[in-house]
């Protein structure tokens, strides 16, 4: 069944439409057992409406299309989920707890653990790594949320009164939260919350993520000086003298995708705990790479977000 922009959709109104769904998505040559990974081997057992035995002799469990993912073991019908998964998919900036609960007619503390596991199947894993020969990464770093003054980690590098130095070798964000992006010029991002944006950290990711034969573009910033070195070749545009581009030389790209992210954080989800950035950061990378401009629909990000499901659980515990 073809899911629909039109929220009357049966898979947003039906348990057994929202089930068919997900089984389709999930399972294209047949059901596949969460415990063996039998694929098209099992049967549905009678008196209970999706649930499958694996006819393998050596396993014989009984599955769902939910065991082994985010929705394991919820109580939320099946279609409340599916309308979660299209609102947050389908919304460039994102969807409130609140909204959600609104919209949803759950509480509060359901919507928001809710949210919190789609994020969860919205993160990306094992991915390869960016540029190449021709390509082009533009890298930089930026800073949100206030971080309460008894948890600020300082950089180890200090100007001559001990303050941290940051862009350019100036002196100031302290008490930010520090946020390294890649954009991979025409295609994907790769975000990261680190504990302080120095040179050592800034070098260990972009090295581990970046191919050697990449044009790796940056603004002024000395902390890109000797990692860039390493590269094909390292062009910057110097923002303190107000230039944004020169030639094909820009770092608009991952200017632009923080602009996406800051306007999202202020304008819908007001307030993020730290220790759940990471998980913010891995919603507005995974819309960003399945944006309308690389060939995505509202439609087809939803399904790429419910295929993200596969294989993690994420259980209340875990996300306090």
């Amino acid at each position: 069944m073809a899911m629909s922009n039109a929220l009357s959709a049966p898979h947003f109104t039906n348990d057994d439409a929202a089930r068919t769904l997900i089984e389709s998505i999930r399972w294209p040559d047949g059901p596949v057992c969460s415990h063996c990974g039998t694929i098209g081997h099992a049967y549905a057992v009678k008196g209970r409406s999706g649930l499958y035995r694996c006819a393998e002799a050596e396993c014989r469990k009984d599955f769902t299309c939910t065991t082994g993912t985010v929705m394991e073991r919820s109580k939320i019908p099946l279609h409340k989920w599916m309308m979660a998964f299209y609102l947050m998919n389908a919304s460039k900036k994102g969807i409130s707890a609140h909204q959600l609960h609104r919209s949803l007619g759950i509480t509060y503390q359901t919507a928001w653990f809710m949210c919190h596991r789609i994020r969860e199947a919205m993160r990306d894993g094992g991915l390869g790594p960016m540029g190449g020969p021709g390509g082009i990464v533009e890298a930089d770093e930026t800073y949100f949320g206030d971080v309460p003054e008894a948890k600020r980690r300082m950089s180890p590098r200090r100007a001559k009164d001990g303050r941290p130095y940051t862009k350019g070798g100036k002196v100031g964000v302290g008490g930010k939260r520090a946020i390294v992006s890649l954009v991979e010029r025409g295609g994907r991002v790769r975000s990261f919350h680190v504990a302080v944006a120095d040179g050592e950290t800034v070098a260990k990711i972009v090295n581990e993520n970046v191919l050697k034969e990449t044009r790796l573009h940056t603004d002024e910033s000395k902390l890109y000086i000797k990692v860039g070195a390493g590269y094909a070749a390292h062009e910057t545009v110097n923002h303190g003298r107000k230039e944004y581009a020169r030639g094909d030389v820009t770092t608009n790209s991952v200017e632009g995708y923080f602009g996406i992210f800051k306007r999202g954080m202020k304008g819908v989800y007001q307030h993020c705990d730290e220790k759940h950035l990471h998980r913010y950061l891995a919603e507005f990378d995974f819309r960003y790479n399945h944006r309308i401009k690389l060939g995505f629909s509202d439609i087809d990000r939803t399904k790429a977000a419910i295929r993200g499901i596969e294989g993690k659980r994420l259980t209340y515990r875990q996300a306090n």
